[in-house]
């Protein structure tokens, strides 16, 4: 039977206003390198360590071996990052949904990069949703409903190319069919009106960013 939700821990700072309750109960647990040492922190049992372990502690990767990880090891010059590594690790598993924790290292070209690799047309077959530092970003193909706070901020941003015939309901700006071209801000700071919000995308992939309420203004 094909697992149902598989969990990717990557490394980097998540805000702990996002994690309590929403973790769910995974069928398999992939960590990312560093990622090995924030799933003991997070007390998850680890089924798949995969990378070149530069940023694991050494007791960390002693003690997932121990409780029966598989160990991945790829070299340093590698042509991909740890997280795509694990996230190919992860579809390959053909899941229902995977969850991404943590995946910027403090570094913004690794969240810029995390953001880009989560809208990739191979890791299409799982819904893919996401706790990157201070935010969670929720990967929109075809239609998805969105669980928030009347008032909170929520962002739609096009992944790989325009995102097209966008409808958007239970925000305050709705969208009605229309194009997100790529690089565009207007998506930005839109706003919860109702506990759910409703997108739908007919062509493309969208990035729905929800702040953690503590980092939340307006630009």
């Amino acid at each position: 039977m094909k697992p149902r939700t598989v969990i990717v821990v990557a490394g980097g700072d998540v805000s702990a206003a996002l994690l309590p309750g929403v973790l769910p109960d995974a069928d398999t647990v992939i960590a990312a390198d560093g990622g090995v040492d924030r799933a003991l922190a997070l007390g998850l049992h680890i089924d798949v360590a995969v990378g070149d372990f530069d940023s694991v502690t050494p007791a960390g990767l002693s003690a997932a071996e121990a409780a029966g990880a598989r160990v991945e090891r790829h070299p340093t010059a590698k042509d991909a990052t740890d997280l795509e590594l694990a996230l190919d690790a992860a579809i390959a598993l053909d899941p229902t949904r995977i969850v991404v924790v943590g995946s910027d290292g403090g570094r913004l070209d690794h969240l810029l990069g995390s953001m880009e690799l989560l809208g990739l047309e191979r890791y299409a077959g799982a819904e893919i949703d996401a706790y990157l530092g201070a935010a969670t970003a929720h990967v929109i193909r075809g239609s998805r409903t969105l669980v928030g706070v009347p008032g909170e901020l929520v962002s739609l941003l096009p992944l790989h190319g325009a995102a097209e015939g966008i409808t958007a309901r239970g925000l305050e700006y709705e969208l009605e069919g229309e194009t997100l071209p790529a690089g565009t801000s207007r998506g930005v700071s839109n706003v919860f009106s109702a506990s759910e919000a409703r997108i739908t995308v007919t062509h493309g992939c969208l990035l729905a960013i929800c702040p953690a309420p503590e980092t939340q203004g307006t630009l």
